[in-house]
């Protein structure tokens, strides 16, 4: 992070949030689902979170069972 900012040689930075967790989440959920084999009630118990929250998260994401499994 510190040398993306440093890279941006004095122009702003915009939506660095948005733009981390793009990187970092659908990455996480793919390993998490495939841990729990695709089960979303225990992939949402690890990763700690609700499991409605869960399946938005994988629908914003195009994860699904049937893609992942090939």
């Amino acid at each position: 992070m510190a040398r993306y900012l440093k890279d941006l040689n004095g122009e702003e930075a915009t939506r660095v949030y948005k733009m981390v967790i793009n990187e970092v989440e659908k990455p996480l959920l793919e390993i998490v689902m495939q841990h729990s084999e695709y089960n979303q009630s225990k992939a949402a118990r690890l990763l700690g979170i609700n499991r409605n929250t869960l399946r938005k998260k994988l629908d914003e994401h195009g994860i699904t069972e049937v893609e992942n499994r090939t």
